[in-house]
């Protein structure tokens, strides 16, 4: 099953465009940092990842603006030029006021 969930700040928002349907669409790059848990030992992670998002979901996304930290779901997909990834966000949640991404091992 391919599903992203992302606790992630808004780095960098690209031009509206539109789809050949007419959908509002729109690039993104989303930072997270967060601890996590691996093999038993805790690690500090931090990436920054491509994202798009298309509809009605694209206008929050907008309004959310630079800077804004929320939890974004969908899934990952190859980029067009087949070099690396690319976050379709297809549902975004404000952000929890604890940290989601840290893993408990229980």
């Amino acid at each position: 099953m391919n599903q992203l969930s992302l606790s992630a700040q808004i780095q960098q928002l690209g031009q509206v465009r539109y789809t050949p349907a007419g959908l509002m669409a729109l690039d993104a790059s989303l930072k997270a940092e967060s601890d996590v848990i691996e093999a038993g030992k805790p690690r500090k992670v931090s990436l920054e990842i491509k994202a798009v998002a298309v509809g009605e979901v694209a206008k929050q996304l907008q309004a959310l603006g630079v800077g804004g930290h929320a939890v974004f779901r969908g899934f990952l997909t190859h980029q067009r030029n087949g070099r690396g990834f690319v976050a379709h966000v297809t549902v975004i949640e404000p952000a929890a006021s604890q940290n989601p991404d840290v893993l408990n091992p229980d």
